[in-house]
């Protein structure tokens, strides 16, 4: 078992990474129920494949689960099931002193971390991630939020959780298409600013992604420790660094809300493409060696994930993604901060980017890969 302390004052908390830690979990979250009950939130797959093991465990300990069981998919993360979860709390009689658990993938994790930190002004909740996404990014630094119909996430709060609890062996139940999205967050790490973990992901993606134990844990581990020392030491992206965090996810989003926010396009799909649209523009503006840039593009094509707008099943033209972005969270005084490198493990973030010259390159970079 990996534990991983997230340092936030009175806000802190621990992320257990433990392989069978779903049917152990009664040592983890029997000190969350109240009268013998825990108000689990799940969605219709993850109920299937991984509830009966939480079930089971918690029973073993004489806690009953009450499940809200919601519908799959981005769509859940809407004001209309957002309501929906907030008059299934209510009725289940939550308190503000109780634990709500977050049992699925990000969608689940980011709809049930905002209705914690609303209802009743403010209830506790625990991250049970089941994706290797939510696991490795989503579930970590308290980012709750649902979407809108001008954007992604544009409507949350930063809103901790009390525990974060990791089985990697939930992965294994995951269609091959959910590891690889989620491996986008793991890899972004590397780029970032870590170059060592970079070609650590080179070497060892085949092996993650096919179900190598060893590989999984170092991986999820690693993502993780990252990622609490980042929001440890800026937990509201107040001096910037978290914003590192969001690599590839400008581009990404303008992406995903061309494909409708659907199973067109994942998210953590969208980030490899965005990721690598980051690089090869960065490459473009002379700051980034086009080696750097082609070797992202390259490892992202070799494990099977987007790297370009026709992998990404984006037809828009460059203008129109640029529309889309205009709808992002970080805009700021009419500019939009984008992430971009140096190199690999040299990410930046930028504050005088042109979005004119952001729409002709996407459309150069098409043009350039045939598309």
């Amino acid at each position: 078992m990996a534990l991983v302390p997230v340092a936030l004052g009175a806000r802190s908390y621990d992320i257990v990474i433990e392989q069978g830690a779903l049917d152990r979990a009664a040592a983890h979250l029997a000190r969350y129920a109240r009268n013998g009950r825990l108000v689990v939130v799940t969605d219709a797959h993850v109920a299937a494949a991984q509830l009966p093991r939480l079930d089971a465990s918690l029973r073993s300990a004489d806690i009953v689960v009450e499940p809200i069981i919601l519908p799959p998919g981005e769509q859940t993360k809407s004001w209309r099931h957002l309501e929906e979860l907030l008059d299934a709390l209510l009725a289940l009689e939550i308190e503000r002193g109780d634990h709500v658990v977050a049992l699925g993938g990000g969608v689940i994790g980011d709809l049930v971390g905002f209705a914690a930190s609303i209802l009743k002004r403010g209830c506790h909740f625990v991250q049970v991630p089941t994706t290797l996404l939510a696991q490795v990014d989503s579930s970590v630094g308290g980012k709750t939020a649902i979407n809108a119909s001008a954007g992604k996430n544009l409507i949350g709060s930063f809103y901790q959780p009390a525990l974060v609890l990791i089985d990697p062996s939930v992965l294994d139940s995951l269609p091959l298409r959910q590891t690889r999205a989620g491996y986008a967050e793991v890899v972004k790490y590397g780029l970032i600013d870590d170059p060592d973990f970079f070609a650590w992901c080179e070497s060892h993606a085949d092996r993650l992604l096919t179900g190598d134990t060893e590989a999984r844990a170092y991986a999820i581990a690693h993502s993780v420790r990252a990622k609490a020392a980042i929001v440890a030491d800026d937990e509201r992206e107040t001096s910037g660094r978290r914003a590192l965090l969001n690599l590839g996810h400008t581009f990404g989003h303008a992406l995903e809300a061309d494909t409708g926010f659907s199973d067109i396009l994942l998210h953590g799909e969208g980030v490899a493409a965005g990721m690598a649209l980051a690089f090869r523009y960065s490459a473009r503006l002379g700051l980034c060696p086009a080696e750097d840039a082609a070797r992202v593009t390259a490892h992202l094509k070799a494990v099977g994930l987007p790297y370009d707008l026709a992998s990404a099943h984006v037809t828009a033209s460059g203008a129109a993604l640029v529309a889309h972005m205009l709808h992002d969270k970080k805009m700021a005084a009419g500019t939009l901060p984008f992430l971009l490198a140096r190199g690999i493990g040299q990410t930046f973030l930028s504050k005088d980017v042109v979005l004119e010259d952001v729409a002709a390159f996407l459309d150069a970079d098409r043009a350039e890969a045939g598309g």
